[in-house]
């Protein structure tokens, strides 16, 4: 099993310290949730090959609902339990799926989408504050190496959160 600090350069390990560092630079100075998600999506979108859609949802007490996202329009609201993104808020598991179609329940926001990996967003104290949702139109674009770098992209995001 590789390591962030055991691999070249250039790898996606590497690629993911890289974007780690530049999110955790991003929400320095910045506690607002929505510019700090708008930043992070678009980072993400523009930083990672094979992604379709980078973003955010946000629980409003009852559902998921869209926040802050790079790619086409969504799904704009999401209930606990449905789908990948609600599967990953309600089980708060990291959901990642090599093929959209072959998840029962599975919410065809785009029809290009074909695999997904979902962080569910908690705070400290087990507070649901949402997921981050990243898609590819590539089948099994995400692996392990994807999902330990978008927990810890997380892992700031919230944490930015804690000093709101």
């Amino acid at each position: 099993m590789s390591s962030h600090a055991n691999d070249p350069a250039g790898s996606p390990s590497a690629n993911y310290a890289e974007l780690t560092a530049q999110v955790k630079a991003l929400v320095a100075a910045e506690k607002d949730r929505v510019a700090n998600a708008a930043n992070i999506a678009a980072l993400l979108y523009d930083g990672l090959p094979e992604v379709n859609w980078a973003g955010f949802y946000f629980y409003d007490g009852r559902e998921l609902v869209l926040g802050p996202f790079q790619g086409k329009p969504a799904c704009v609201r999401i209930a606990l339990g449905k789908g990948v993104c609600g599967t990953a808020a309600a089980s708060r598991t990291t959901q990642l799926i090599a093929d959209v179609h072959a998840f029962d329940g599975h919410i065809a926001c785009d029809a290009d989408s074909r695999s997904e990996v979902v962080v569910p967003l908690a705070r400290n104290d087990g507070t649901l504050v949402g997921v981050l949702d990243l898609d590819s139109p590539r089948p099994e674009r995400f692996d392990a190496i994807d999902q330990r770098g978008l927990e810890d992209i997380a892992a700031v995001f919230i944490a930015s959160l804690e000093h709101a």
